[in-house]
């Protein structure tokens, strides 16, 4: 069964940092284009970061978020994470685990997602 389930999510003040894992299962994330994306109420889906399924290590990020944001992953843990840090406001929404079979931000497949409420 394929799975991915995000973890980390919660309401915070501006300026704080959060940490989002997602662990995967039923398969290995080795060799797909990894990363997240996030979708706010009336917005459209906005992709995060994404490491390359390529080299399974150059990774890109939104413009919003490229000073704030780390993906990062561990394959002895099947796992990805994303460090968000200096959250604003802006950043609020469901944040998605997903993978590709192509190039980066082209997903295929998402987890159920983890709410990220900014504010104070």
């Amino acid at each position: 069964q394929v799975q991915l389930v995000e973890s980390g999510g919660g309401p915070v003040q501006p300026g704080e940092s959060l940490r989002l894992s997602c662990v995967a299962s039923g398969f290995t994330l080795d060799g797909y284009a990894m990363g997240w994306f996030r979708r706010a109420p009336g917005k459209e889906r906005e992709d995060v970061a994404c490491i390359s399924g390529s080299d399974g290590s150059t990774a890109f990020y939104g413009d919003s978020v490229k000073a704030r944001f780390t993906v990062s992953r561990d394959s002895a843990k099947n796992a990805l994470y994303l460090e968000m840090n200096d959250l604003n406001p802006t950043d609020t929404g469901a944040y998605f685990c997903a993978i590709g079979n192509g190039v980066c931000y082209k997903w295929d497949w998402w987890g159920q997602g983890t709410q990220v409420t900014v504010s104070s």
